[in-house]
């Protein structure tokens, strides 16, 4: 016997409804895929960078002379040793200066290579890539670069055998500190190595530039060149440009690898963290000197990167421009 519906008779409330399909994945199952997805990176994180941070800073107070463990609390003896400690002072403010001089020329040359790479018509994956690839290698790797083959020092080198055709004698690139010549060598790889980095930021910015504010600057007189760079592209790389220069800066006061390969263990031109590593792995081992040094560190980068993002207005919104 079958059952008909008779048309204008209305189903019971029964009958009409139909069962639901629980939703299983809300908003915890989008939580638990983040935790899958960052949970080993935060416990790295926490593991291998902030525990070392929290442990220094716990050292420096103590007295650790060839050992980690602390053994004695003497308060701000260590930063009082550190802030007297002439080498490491003058670590400080020569690197105050290099960072005020390998900044600005890192930066003018990333964008200049950037507004290159972003104009040119054909080979622009080709040209990026040249470029880009220098990041990829290491800072130990082009050190030896530079220092056996580039700059040796003897007239086989290539730096002196370009000075050679001019009739200019040979350089020692790395054993004199006077005059410092090894500056020019520490700058070089340095811009060598992270210009293409820069470049690619850059390049993404100039991309999301639109065209629309070029083509309103034409309509109000600017001339293709520098003015159009001045009034258009550069106040809208302003956001690019300040993340630029605050990962420069950082970079510049973490130098390490360049300069323990370059200048090996010379007592003139070292860095903060070449000055760091010899007080707390060096003869006496002072874990609690070499700790103090690194929070001081930590600090005048903090400082010079609040001042820096102040400057420029890093963080603030757009109606505060």
């Amino acid at each position: 016997m079958s059952t008909t519906t008779t048309p204008g008779v209305a189903k019971s409330p029964a009958a009409a409804q139909t069962p639901s399909v629980p939703r299983r994945r809300g908003i915890r199952g989008r939580t638990l895929n983040f935790w899958l997805f960052t949970g080993p990176f935060l416990i790295g994180l926490v593991i291998f960078v902030y525990i070392p941070i929290g442990w220094s800073a716990y050292l420096s107070f103590f007295e650790a002379r060839f050992t980690v463990t602390p053994s004695e609390f003497i308060g701000f003896d260590n930063y009082k040793y550190m802030l007297t400690n002439d080498k490491f002072v003058d670590s400080l403010v020569t690197f105050t200066v290099f960072a005020a001089i390998v900044v600005p020329i890192t930066w003018a040359l990333s964008l200049g290579l950037a507004l290159l790479v972003h104009r040119i018509r054909f080979m622009k994956a080709f040209f990026r890539s040249v470029f880009f690839l220098p990041t990829a290698v290491s800072f130990v790797a082009a050190s030896l670069i530079w220092k056996m083959s580039i700059f040796s020092g003897v007239r086989f080198g290539l730096m002196n055998t370009v000075l050679s055709w001019f009739g200019i004698d040979n350089i020692a690139w790395l054993a004199n500190p006077d005059p410092p010549w090894y500056w020019l060598v520490i700058v070089t790889v340095r811009l060598w190595l992270q210009a293409g980095f820069y470049m690619i930021l850059f390049l993404a910015a100039l991309q999301n530039i639109p065209n629309e504010l070029y083509e309103a600057a034409a309509i109000d007189g600017a001339k293709p060149g520098w003015q159009t760079f001045r009034y258009v592209t550069l106040p809208q790389l302003r956001a690019t440009s300040t993340a630029v220069i605050l990962l420069l800066l950082v970079a510049a006061y973490q130098a390490f690898d360049e300069f323990f390969n370059l200048l090996a263990k010379t007592t003139w031109g070292r860095p903060p963290l070449v000055e760091l590593y010899y007080t707390a792995l060096g003869e006496n081992q002072d874990y609690g000197a070499g700790s103090a040094g690194a929070m001081i560190l930590t600090l005048l980068i903090c400082m010079v990167t609040l001042l820096q993002g102040r400057i420029m207005g890093f963080g603030r919104g757009e109606e505060s421009k």
